[in-house]
């Protein structure tokens, strides 16, 4: 996995594993936007499976584990997985997380027997075409009546993130909804819905838009006086982020200007300036900047 994938890969789970994101997101595409789980009792539960390999122990990890609680037990699992592409073979992932689950059930290793709904949530463009069921996996085998007959059932329950619709979108009620909003409108997208995770949201739109940047957010917020707890719309928060990207842009260009006229003419730093109608001190600003 590059570094621009682990980063998204990253973003997508800390921001799907706040508490009112991923209830949201179980009861908008799980359960038609019913109130079946509530944030406070959807606790983390393990995302790491360990099983035996040919030689040795390995590992897989699910991107987020969610338990619904009632009367203090865990009553549901539910197991997220963030995906960017489509994987014809994710139905055989999805066997073993959870059958990994039922098997530490089973070994009593997590208390209880409950069980464990498994789906995934798709961000990228290309649609989805690609095996939701078992025996569309294996529809090419040369298999008898009788033995299609003894296959268990298992589907891959795929939710296309940039292709939901409008009436599904309008059911979220979390900072989920300004994402799938952007994601259908595009760019242009504005809206006076307040935002609750102001630098967990900047850095899911500017990773799903193919920008891996994502390390000045915080230090942005912390410049332009903006707290995670104020009040602050989309249109608002976009705007000011925008404009920053602007004044980024301009500067990054009047640096390259002056050192390329420095390299080119042969000339020094504030003959540089000069000739391109600024001063050494606004291109030492400009760097600043970038």
């Amino acid at each position: 996995m590059g570094k621009s994938e682990e980063t998204k890969d990253i973003v997508e789970k800390e921001f799907v594993a706040f508490p009112d994101v991923a209830a949201d997101v179980i009861n908008v595409l799980l359960y038609q936007g019913k109130e079946v789980t509530e944030a406070e009792k959807l606790l983390a539960g393990p995302t790491e499976i360990i099983y035996q390999g040919k030689e040795k122990l390995r590992t897989q990890y699910e991107d987020l584990c969610k338990c619904g609680i009632v009367d203090g037990k865990i009553n549901i699992m539910y197991l997220i997985a963030n995906q960017s592409r489509v994987d014809g073979k994710m139905l055989l992932r999805k066997a073993g997380y959870i059958g990994g689950v039922y098997r530490e059930q089973y070994e009593g290793k997590i208390p209880g027997i409950f069980p464990v709904i498994e789906f995934v949530l798709y961000w990228g463009k290309p649609r989805w075409k690609s095996n939701r069921d078992i025996r569309e996996l294996f529809r090419r085998k040369n298999l008898s009546e009788e033995e299609w007959k003894f296959i268990d059932g298992l589907m891959l329950h795929v939710y296309e993130m940039r292709h939901l619709t409008q009436e599904t979108r309008k059911l979220f009620q979390s900072d989920m909804r300004i994402v799938v909003d952007f994601l259908a409108e595009g760019e242009n997208y504005c809206s006076n819905r307040k935002i609750i995770h102001k630098a967990a949201l900047i850095k899911m739109i500017k990773v799903l838009s193919g920008d891996g940047n994502i390390e000045d957010v915080e230090g942005w917020m912390n410049e332009q006086g903006i707290r995670e707890e104020d009040e602050v719309t989309v249109c608002e928060l976009f705007d000011q982020y925008e404009r920053k990207g602007k004044a980024e842009g301009e500067a990054r260009r009047l640096v390259m200007d002056i050192e390329n006229a420095m390299k080119f003419f042969q000339v020094t730093l504030e003959k540089a300036c000069e000739g391109l109608g600024t001063t050494v001190s606004g291109y030492e600003e400009a760097k600043k900047l970038i």
